[in-house]
């Protein structure tokens, strides 16, 4: 409650990384309650690389003037979410961020979209980045000039500071994707020895707003490092994602649509409505009028959007593969809670069935936030080995707040599927909140 603590125990099982945390209700990760987590390799699991003199947490994401709550009731009214203000590096408006480089020395950057909704393109000035992580996951080692990031995407690349000291500075620079309003947020590489602004100016010049062709060419090339290992000693490909029979395939849809005289974001023609009890106690109390199994379709339907809570009851261990078809000319963003997924696919147009002959089932990059352009799809598989009650959602937190989410229910046993080891999920803690209809 406000005003409280709380304190929270999870277990950092079978995953390394780079990653960040926010408050996921009522628009607060606005007002800025964000901040990085690093999840270092076991001493027994070598770095796929020379181990960084340095490390920074670069975070980066749009900004709004507006309060948070006033941008919340501004949706409840049925408006639209405005362009942001402002792009934020490390919670700071333009030339105020400062990184100490020094000559010679090798820096990891841990970079993330913590922001509400726009991509950004990160660059360096005259510097080049070997990108070597995302969300867990060691990728084959790329240069890049710059990155595209997505809301909630993070990226680990190494920096080799040049090789000299006479001095001088240089831009970090964060600008927007994909909107009509060009917007840069600037931090500066200072060298030892030079304290003043850097000489030359650097613009977002390269890639234009509108390619998302460029966009989508840069995202198939990063793949994963079969070769290496990572929360693990055996190799990251020593799991052939490939050769595992696929349980089912869910086709998953974004649209928009007028409920109750406002405007909502629907999957498969359902706009996801929060119950008064908690998706995980009505589930765990087995309470069977809070939530319909199966309510929202496993494919787009041709019927009439609504409010609803949606979950899609699944089994431990299926491999689940999953379409996310975005008709709409706003690019989507997508994430897991619980799992990571292999990327295996995406394209222009409309899904189907014979684009699977075009997935890449070998080195598919694995991570938990995928992107899907206007007007195309993206494709994933997903083991479900981790049991529980699991949000799917748009980052976007318009959409998201509106409606654009869903619950994976991975059941345990077949023949009871409420028995969960405790390997699996510890037991219900003895101070656990209960409200709604669990509350007495």
């Amino acid at each position: 409650m406000p005003g409280k603590k709380w304190t929270y125990k999870f277990q950092m099982k079978d995953q390394i990384g780079s990653f960040f945390y926010f408050p996921s209700l009522f628009f607060q990760k606005a007002a800025g309650g964000y901040g990085p987590i690093r999840i270092n390799n076991v001493e027994t699991v070598p770095l796929p690389f020379a181990r960084p003199d340095y490390e920074y947490d670069i975070l980066i994401g749009d900004w709004y003037f507006d309060e948070y709550k006033d941008l919340r009731i501004s949706l409840e009214d049925g408006c639209k979410m405005p362009f942001p203000d402002a792009i934020l590096i490390n919670g700071m408006r333009s030339n105020q961020a400062i990184f100490e480089f020094q000559p010679g020395a090798t820096y990891r950057l841990r970079i993330s979209n913590v922001g509400l909704k726009t991509t950004l393109n990160f660059k360096i000035q005259d510097h080049e980045m070997l990108l070597v992580e995302t969300e867990g996951a060691y990728t084959l080692k790329k240069y890049h000039q710059n990155l595209d990031i997505h809301v909630g995407q993070s990226y680990s690349v190494l920096v080799t500071a040049k090789n000299h000291s006479y001095g001088s500075s240089y831009h970090m620079l964060a600008s927007s994707r994909f909107i009509p309003r060009e917007l840069s947020g600037l931090a500066s590489i200072r060298y030892p020895g030079f304290d003043v602004e850097p000489l030359v100016a650097v613009y977002p010049d390269e890639p234009s707003q509108d390619k998302y062709g460029y966009s989508m060419e840069q995202a198939l090339s990063i793949r994963t490092d079969l070769l290496v290992g990572a929360a693990r000693r055996n190799p990251q490909g020593s799991y052939v994602y490939g050769s595992i029979n696929i349980s089912r395939t869910l086709i998953l849809q974004n649209g928009e649509a007028a409920l109750d005289g406002q405007n909502r974001y629907t999957v498969n023609g359902v706009s996801f409505l929060h119950p008064r009890t908690p998706l995980k106690l009505a589930d765990y109390f087995q309470l069977s009028d809070v939530f319909e199994p199966g309510f929202v379709p496993a494919a787009p339907v041709d019927d009439v959007p609504r409010l609803g809570v949606s979950v899609i009851d699944a089994n431990y261990h299926d491999f689940v593969h999953v379409v996310f078809q975005n008709p709409l000319d706003s690019l989507q963003t997508w994430h897991s809670d619980g799992y990571n997924f292999f990327v295996v696919g995406m394209g222009r147009g409309k899904w189907e069935e014979g684009k699977m002959e075009t997935y890449n089932m070998i080195d598919a990059i694995y991570r938990s936030t995928i992107q899907v352009y206007p007007y195309s799809w993206t494709a994933i598989l997903i083991k479900l080995d981790n049991q529980g009650m699991w949000n799917l959602r748009s980052q976007d937190a318009e959409k998201w707040y509106l409606g654009q989410e869903l619950y994976i229910r991975v059941k345990g046993d077949v023949n009871d599927p409420f028995k969960i080891s405790p390997r699996d999920e510890a037991p219900i803690p003895a101070n656990v909140i209960k409200c709604g209809k669990v509350a007495d």
